[in-house]
């Protein structure tokens, strides 16, 4: 059984000050209009009881209908954003 793990997703380069307090990070830098494949791999990897931890909430979604997409795909796993 796996245990809760906590889920980073920030600005590259961001990892190395918030490394203690996460399990695994996820980073990247993208424009606007790219695709998210950090995002997208680490919602993949999100399960059950994991928490995912951003650093500023504006660097996870790019609009209020992504966040609730975003957050809808959370609750589906059963994990919670911080």
């Amino acid at each position: 059984m796996r245990q809760t793990t906590a889920v980073c997703v920030c600005p590259l380069g961001c990892g190395r000050r918030i490394r203690t307090g996460c399990d695994e990070i996820f980073e990247e830098q993208v424009s606007p209009v790219s695709r998210r494949e950090e995002l997208e791999r680490c919602l993949k990897f999100v399960r059950k009881g994991d928490s995912l931890v951003v650093t500023k909430l504006d660097r996870l979604a790019r609009s209020i209908p992504d966040l609730v997409k975003i957050i809808g795909a959370l609750e589906e796993k059963e994990a919670t954003l911080n």
